[in-house]
């Protein structure tokens, strides 16, 4: 429905659609994504001139969509600790640990302006079946003696979209270097190690990602390259592979 109405719409108005619970939704590849009450759930509507930084550099969409997710939480005063973290290269971690939520982008290019479709769900609170950002919070507390009180899923709706707005800004003013220290800083693969080809490939260690949003390795002896996921829909970082 949301595709339809965004040709619809007059082009200066924004477009958001928000679940309470999902029981159709479409995950990526054409996997069905299910999430219960307690979720913040939504598709979001941008436009993108071609001719930008980031409309030349599309794939980073999912990174910066995954980045707001994650300062929704941590940007609040006293909330800054709360260990929540970017996968690359579209979910959001508890830690190293557990996936809370993830995003799937969805572009189309019509005559010099991309529509993008960003489509985002994490766990807001829903303890069940793994963990929720209100029982990090909750654990926090009791680890540190704070009080932090737990958060709403509108509440971080609302602070993914405004974070996204001034990091999309960012980007289109200074390029991938704007962003990509705050990105860092809350990913979870730093000095982490990938497979290349299969898993008895080659060890890299993951250092960054490039200016487009691809993953960058480095093998021993081979320096830097940039790989792509193999299609694997369980880990997008088992068994890379270097483009040819």
């Amino acid at each position: 429905l949301i595709g339809r109405l965004v040709f619809e719409l007059p082009e200066e108005m924004g477009l958001i659609a928000i679940a309470v619970r999902q029981t159709l939704g479409k995950g990526r590849g054409g996997n069905v994504w299910l999430s219960p009450v307690g979720c913040a759930l939504s598709t979001l509507h941008i436009s993108i001139p071609l001719h930008s930084n980031l409309g030349q550099r599309i794939p980073f969409i999912q990174h910066l969509v995954s980045l707001a997710v994650v300062e929704s939480v941590r940007s609040i005063p006293g909330y800054e600790d709360i260990d929540l973290r970017v996968k690359w290269p579209n979910d959001i971690y508890y830690s190293d640990l557990m996936k809370l939520g993830g995003v799937l982008v969805n572009s189309t290019l019509i005559e010099t302006t991309f529509h993008i479709l960003i489509g985002f769900g994490f766990n807001v609170s829903n303890s069940n079946p793994t963990i929720c950002i209100n029982d990090v919070i909750m654990k926090f507390n009791k680890e540190e003696g704070t009080k932090l009180k737990a958060l709403t899923a509108d509440c971080l709706i609302a602070r993914t979209v405004t974070v996204l707005e001034r990091l999309i800004d960012i980007f289109q003013e200074k390029g991938p270097n704007g962003v990509l220290p705050r990105y860092y800083k809350y990913w979870v693969h730093s000095g982490k190690q990938v497979r290349l080809h299969n898993e008895e490939g080659p060890i890299a260690w993951i250092v960054g990602i490039d200016d487009y949003g691809f993953l960058q390795v480095h093998e021993e002896g081979k320096g830097v390259e940039s790989v792509h996921p193999d299609g694997n829909s369980f880990d997008m970082l088992r068994n890379l592979i270097i483009p040819k």
